[in-house]
C-alpha cells in the first residue's frame, strides 16, 4: 500500500486534487485500478490534512456482472457504495451493434457517472487511471489521431460541474497489480465482449515489447518524459470532459 500511497499523495499535492470539505466519489468499475484507488483513498483519508467525504459509485452496464464482492469490500472500508443500474450494454452491443464500441461506451458511462455524482452531492469524481494509462493514451493519440495529447490529472466536466481527478497518475500499474494480489482486493470480472481486444491493449503490448527489446528502460523513459516539467505542454489548459 505504501508504494501506492506515496505517489498518490504526491499527485494530490502537486495538482491540489482534494481540498478541505470536498465530497469525493470514486468511479468504481470493479477493476484493479479503481478498486485499489478506493482502498488507497480510504487509507489516505485517515492522515490527510484535508477533511473530505468519500463514496464509491458504480455504473452497472447491465451485462450480468456480480458486484457483491465489491460491495463487501466497500463495507469493510466504511465507504458507502452506490450502484447505478443501466441498459448501456443492451444499447451499445444489441441495439446499435457498435463495431468499435469503446469511445461511445466511455462517453455514456462517464455521463451516467456524472449524473450519479451530482445527485449524491459530490463535487469531485476520482478515476483510477495510472501512469501506464497516461503513456498509452499519449501513444494512441499520436498514432491514431495525429496529435500529442493525453488526459490531465485534473479536469472539469462543464455540463455537470464536477471536477475529475486522477490521483494515481504517478503510480505504476505493476504496483497496483501487486497490491491487489498481496492484499486479496476483490476484482470483478469485466463482462465486456471486447475486453483485451482494444487499441489500448494493443498499445500496452507494444510498450511491453519495446521495453523488453530496449533492456527494460523504454517504459521508464516514456514516463520520465511525461512527468517532468515539460509535461505542462501537454497538460497546460484545463480540459472540458463534457
Amino acid at each position: 500500500m505504501q508504494k501506492l500511497l506515496s505517489p498518490m499523495r504526491r499527485a494530490i499535492e502537486d495538482y491540489n486534487m482534494i481540498s478541505d470539505g470536498d465530497s469525493v466519489a470514486v468511479g468504481l468499475s470493479g477493476g484493479k485500478d479503481s478498486t485499489a484507488l478506493l482502498g488507497a483513498l480510504a487509507a489516505f483519508r485517515r492522515f490527510s490534512p484535508a477533511r473530505f467525504d468519500l463514496i464509491a459509485v458504480t455504473v452497472d452496464m447491465g451485462a450480468g456482472a456480480d458486484y457483491t464482492p465489491m460491495e463487501e469490500y466497500c463495507a469493510s472500508l466504511g465507504v458507502r457504495c452506490v450502484i447505478e443500474r443501466t441498459q448501456l450494454y443492451e444499447i451499445i452491443f444489441e441495439v446499435r451493434k457498435e463495431k468499435n464500441p469503446c469511445s461511445l461506451c466511455a462517453k455514456m458511462r462517464r455521463g451516467a457517472l456524472a449524473s450519479v455524482v451530482r445527485r449524491e452531492g459530490c463535487n469531485k469524481l476520482a478515476l483510477g487511471h495510472n501512469a501506464d494509462d497516461v503513456a498509452e493514451t499519449l501513444l494512441m493519440s499520436l498514432f491514431y489521431e495525429g496529435r500529442l495529447s493525453t488526459f490531465k490529472p485534473v479536469s472539469h466536466m462543464s455540463r455537470s460541474g464536477v471536477t475529475v481527478i486522477r490521483p494515481l497518475v504517478y503510480a505504476d500499474e505493476k504496483d497496483i497489480a501487486a497490491l491487489c494480489a498481496d492484499t486479496n482486493i476483490p476484482i470483478v470480472n469485466n463482462p465486456c465482449p471486447v475486453n483485451r481486444r482494444t487499441n489500448r491493449e494493443y498499445m500496452k503490448e507494444l510498450i511491453r515489447r519495446v521495453d523488453k527489446d530496449s533492456g527494460y528502460i523504454a517504459d521508464r523513459n516514456l514516463k520520465r518524459a511525461l512527468f517532468n516539467p515539460s509535461r505542462n505542454s501537454l497538460w497546460d489548459d484545463p480540459a472540458d470532459e463534457g
